[in-house]
């Protein structure tokens, strides 16, 4: 995110609006901010751990927002929401719904 000074403020206070009204639509489902005071390892299958990420990933800023929406183009349409609120671009990914979940 790249906020004009001064604005910090606003930014959070806008885009705490656009989840409470996800929340009071009934499709939110969780979110929150990559803690980057803790720095990431990798957990082998064998349960050996390894400082760092995966090396080819960039690193992630920012936060997630899930929302469980019906259909593709109401994604959009609340990720437009969010990009507005926080004043950058949103990146829109779907999860696979898992039976066993």
């Amino acid at each position: 995110m790249n906020v004009p000074a001064g604005e910090l403020e606003a930014v959070g206070e806008d885009a705490r609006a656009v989840i409470r009204e996800a929340k009071e639509a009934g499709v939110y489902v969780f979110g929150g901010g990559i803690d980057e005071s803790a720095p990431p390892v990798l957990v082998a299958a064998d349960g050996s751990v390894a400082e760092g990420g995966y090396p080819w990933a960039p690193p992630l800023n920012g936060g997630f927002t899930v929302l469980e929406l019906p259909s593709r183009e109401e994604a959009i349409a609340w990720a437009a929401r969010i990009a507005k609120a926080c004043r950058c671009d949103q990146e829109l990914r779907v999860f696979g719904f898992d039976p066993e979940s």
